[in-house]
């Protein structure tokens, strides 16, 4: 059958559910926002002579509730006016108006008996085929829909998104005993296309597969501090973007996310995983209990890992839980790469440093390998899954097996080994079978190495798309410094900036030009776009500012009228030019994006 989806109904008004609702009022969709009745009445209901029966009373959680969402800070709608596309109510007078709808999301409090209560009072008004959801971050899928109709079975499964559901990319798709293949083709399809995530399709095991490797993550950060004696800056610097990570590193994110909300999934982990070979090490080390019992849960409570004091922001002495101003962090081995641009050539050097941060990212990522092995199959049965989860959740450049990859799988087989630890046995299987790698390119398209067959088999979902970093060297057609040319195929060349945060400087003004000369002459077309974070912050403001401090008004002068010229080449030129922006596009960036003809 072909689905559309025009309105969809959330269960639950909280951060996730008002989140949630926000972000299909962002896509278009129209959103029923429902939560429960008020028991009582506040003092100024009271004093205003409202009943528990009056509307505005009865509606009060969830207008409060979508009220402070919209609110918030990054902002969960793309415009306030977006809003109007959401109507609020209540569970008890309002459920009817689920049967006007084509897909019903749960997000109500993460308790198995209430939940269970919510769908059966969903099966009384829901129509026959209306897909229904539940953003559960842990409690297993095929406890939810028991006792339920064949039809409410096979329409129902996981949809877990990550919180701020605007944001971070990741939606965990994990299907119940009876969910339908069609129903999992089109979340993965709708999550994609519509949602603007990236489609995980998740065994129904504890914390699926996002928070099992993020949390083990964080948790053996929590152990590996103490044991090596560093700082929360230090950990922090080593985590951050140095090796393709956000910004708030290790102990920033959390106290973003919430000290209360890790535990409560590292506890479920814990009580839930008892043959996980690493199950001790999801207990929570002394400092963490004692940080919740102080309630310092982080950004929530205005202290966690981090606490601002005016204008200052002060760090947590681990050892004494007091605190104290933020100590600078610096390592020799990260002095070694900061000529490497890419987080991902980084690796193999990082791991041979002779320093702390060396040993950190020797047990770090030994560790980490050792885990995401042994969770095949029990978590998914690709490997590639567990790497796209975690870029998309956790806002990893890299996935923990291209992480393996960079460095070596044999080389990190030997790291792992020196820290007392071995890889699951299929990844020495694969060795033998003669695939050096879990990752190859081939003809544009990525494989990965497939368990059950011994063999590199493509990832799905890339037809669609020309990958710039599959084809990069095998399709060029020129390069200098700053940019690289390269036939996309179908007579369309494609011009990608490699300068640093690809601004615009001498070398990418003359690929600019180089690139519309060989289109003009030999091709159809012209696409300047590129594979990285960001697509231009714009022109090179370092070298502007050394021609003006030395008066080299000449120079500068010829540098703009480059650029200017440059621009009406991109507008002017004979071949149609387009231009694809992502992430930051600053001052050139966007000039060069108005002018282009799409």
């Amino acid at each position: 059958m072909k689905r559309t989806i025009k309105k969809v109904a959330v269960i639950g008004s909280g951060i996730m559910g008002s989140g949630i609702a926000c972000h299909f009022a962002n896509i278009g969709v129209e959103v029923l926002l429902l939560d429960i009745v008020p028991r009582e009445l506040t003092d100024a209901e009271a004093k205003k002579g409202l009943t528990l029966e009056s509307k505005i009373v009865r509606n009060r959680v969830v207008n409060e509730h979508l009220a402070n969402s919209l609110k918030s800070k990054p902002s969960p709608i793309y415009s306030q006016k977006f809003a109007s596309r959401i109507t609020t109510g209540n569970t008890t007078d309002d459920m009817a108006k689920i049967a006007n709808v084509d897909w019903i999301i749960e997000v109500v409090v993460e308790r198995l008996d209430i939940k269970k209560l919510v769908f059966e009072q969903i099966e009384k008004f829901r129509k026959p085929g209306t897909l229904v959801t539940s953003n559960t971050s842990g409690i297993p899928i095929h406890f939810m829909s028991e006792g339920r109709s064949e039809d409410f079975q096979k329409h129902f499964c996981g949809t877990h998104f990550f919180n701020p559901a605007r944001y971070l990319k990741l939606f965990e798709i994990i299907p119940g005993p009876q969910t339908s293949s069609e129903v999992l083709d089109f979340l993965t399809i709708y999550g994609e296309k519509f949602l603007g995530k990236t489609s995980v399709v998740a065994k129904d095991t504890p914390a699926f597969i996002g928070n099992r490797i993020g949390i083990y993550g964080i948790q053996s950060l929590f152990h590996l501090v103490k044991e090596l004696g560093l700082t929360i800056e230090e950990v922090d610097k080593l985590t951050g973007p140095v090796i393709g990570r956000p910004k708030s590193a290790t102990f920033r994110t959390v106290d973003v996310v919430g000290l209360d909300t890790l535990v409560h999934v590292a506890n479920g982990i814990y009580e839930n995983c008892p043959t996980d070979e690493q199950h001790e090490l999801f207990k929570l080390p002394d400092f963490v209990n004692k940080m919740m019992e102080n309630k310092w849960y982080g950004s929530k409570t205005g202290q966690g890992f981090y606490k601002k004091v005016d204008k200052d922001i002060l760090s947590l002495d681990l050892d004494t839980l007091e605190y104290r101003p933020a100590k600078r962090a610096s390592f020799a081995t990260l002095e070694l790469t900061k000529t490497i641009d890419k987080p991902i050539n980084r690796f193999k050097v990082l791991v041979k440093g002779k320093d702390k941060a060396g040993e950190f990212y020797r047990k770090s990522f030994s560790g980490m390998f050792a885990y995401v092995s042994n969770r095949i199959p029990e978590i998914s049965y690709e490997l590639y899954k567990i790497d796209d989860a975690m870029k998309a959740g956790f806002g990893w450049e890299n996935g923990p097996f291209e992480i393996w990859d960079a460095i070596g799988v044999q080389n990190g087989i030997e790291i792992m080994k020196a820290e007392g630890l071995e890889p699951a046995a299929w990844v020495t299987e694969m060795l033998a079978s003669g695939s050096k790698s879990f990752y190859t390119v081939k003809e544009g398209a990525t494989y990965f190495y497939n368990i059950p067959t011994k063999s590199q088999t493509k990832v799905p979902g890339q037809d669609a798309f020309i990958i710039l970093n599959n084809i990069r060297e095998s399709q060029k057609v020129w390069s200098n410094s700053g940019a690289i040319i390269q036939d996309l195929g179908d007579g369309i060349l494609n011009l990608e900036f490699q300068s640093k945060m690809n601004t615009i400087g001498g070398d990418v003004l003359t690929a600019i030009n180089k690139a519309i000369d060989l289109s003009e002459k030999e091709y159809q077309g012209l696409v300047i776009g590129n594979q990285a974070a960001n697509f231009s912050v714009g022109a090179n403001i370092g070298m502007i500012f050394m021609m003006a401090v030395e008066q080299e008004y000449d120079e500068l002068n010829m540098a703009i009228k480059m650029f200017q010229d440059t621009m009406m080449r991109v507008r002017y030129s004979s071949i149609p030019v387009v231009v694809a922006p992502y992430g930051m596009t600053f001052g050139g960036g966007c000039e060069m994006s108005l002018h282009a003809d799409k």
